[in-house]
C-alpha cells in the first residue's frame, strides 16, 4: 500500500473511532505498516477491499483500534517536564496534602505503556521531593489500554535506549543490569499500581493531585472525546491539582476550571471560580 492510499484510508476510518488525521500525520508509517500486516493476515487484495471488510464485519473496527495505538515511551521524556515537577509541582502538592492533614500525594499516569513515565515520577519523588517532604508519599496508578504493554511495565526491565535521559547515578541507584537489560529495583516499583484501562470509557477513582495524560487524548482523540475526557479529569483532580499534558498538547479553546501552572511545559492547575 502506497502512502497516500494510506493516507486516505486513515482519513477515512480514523473519525468513525473518535481519532483525528492530524494526531496520526508523523506517525502514519508505523501504522500503516501494521494496517498492511492485518491486510496479508486477512488475505485481501488491497486496502480498498480492507475497507469493504470493515463494512461488512463490524468486529473489526476493534481489531484496526488496536492497530492505531502509539507507543513512544522512555524515562524522563521531555526533561523540563520533569524539571518542573521536581521544582516547582511536586513540592506545592506535597504543601498541598500536608494542609488538608494527609501525608500522601496521589499521581494518576495514563496510557503508561510500558511504564516508563510512572516509573520516572517515583525517581523523582525519592531522589529529589522527599528529601524535603520526608513525611508525604507519593501513590502512582498508571492505567493503558493494552495488557501486553501493562505486562511489561509490571516486570520493569528495559534496554538501554529506554534511560538514556536518566543520570549514571540514578541509572546505578535504581536499577540491577541484566546482560542487556535494566531492571528496577522493587522500592520503585512498589510505587506504582497498574490497572487495564480505556481512558475513553472512564477514569479511576480519584481525588488525585495529579493526573499526566501525554501524547495521548490530546494528539489522537476528536474534540468531543478530548472534552469528556477533560471534564473526567478535571471531576477527578483536587482544587489546585496538577494536569501535565504532552509538550506539543494544549487544552481545547474555551475551557474553564484549568489555569496555565508552567505554560511552556504544558502543565496545568485546576482552579474553582467563585466569582
Amino acid at each position: 500500500m502506497r502512502d497516500a492510499g494510506c493516507i486516505r484510508f486513515m482519513q477515512w476510518a480514523l473519525p468513525r473511532m473518535h481519532m483525528r488525521w492530524p494526531g496520526f500525520r508523523k506517525v502514519r508509517r508505523q501504522v500503516c505498516k501494521r494496517i498492511n500486516r492485518r491486510i496479508d493476515q486477512l488475505h485481501l487484495a488491497d486496502v480498498n477491499a480492507y475497507r469493504t471488510y470493515l463494512q461488512i464485519h463490524s468486529s473489526e473496527w476493534d481489531f484496526l483500534d488496536s492497530l492505531c495505538r502509539i507507543t513512544i515511551s522512555r524515562f524522563y521524556r521531555d526533561k523540563g517536564v520533569f524539571d518542573a515537577l521536581c521544582n516547582v509541582v511536586f513540592p506545592a502538592l506535597a504543601q498541598s496534602s500536608i494542609h488538608r492533614g494527609d501525608t500522601v500525594v496521589r499521581c494518576w499516569s495514563a496510557g503508561c505503556a510500558s511504564g516508563e513515565e510512572p516509573y520516572t515520577l517515583a525517581l523523582v519523588w525519592d531522589f529529589v521531593v522527599q528529601q524535603d517532604y520526608p513525611d508525604v508519599e507519593i501513590q502512582i496508578i498508571a492505567t493503558d489500554v493494552d495488557d501486553t504493554l501493562l505486562g511489561r511495565a509490571k516486570r520493569a526491565c528495559y534496554t538501554k535506549s529506554s534511560l538514556k535521559e536518566l543520570s549514571v547515578e540514578w541509572l546505578d541507584r535504581a536499577f540491577t543490569r541484566r546482560g542487556n537489560t535494566y531492571c528496577l529495583a522493587p522500592g520503585f516499583r512498589n510505587k506504582v499500581n497498574f490497572f487495564p484501562l480505556d481512558i475513553r470509557r472512564g477514569v479511576p477513582a480519584g481525588p488525585f493531585d495529579m493526573v499526566l495524560c501525554r501524547n495521548l487524548a490530546f494528539t489522537y482523540f476528536d474534540m468531543d472525546l478530548r472534552k469528556k475526557i477533560l471534564e473526567w479529569i478535571q471531576d477527578s483532580l483536587f482544587e489546585g491539582g496538577a494536569l501535565v499534558l504532552g509538550i506539543h498538547e494544549s487544552l481545547p479553546d474555551g475551557v474553564a476550571g484549568f489555569c496555565p501552572w508552567i505554560p511552556n511545559m504544558r502543565i496545568y492547575r485546576k482552579y474553582t471560580d467563585k466569582g
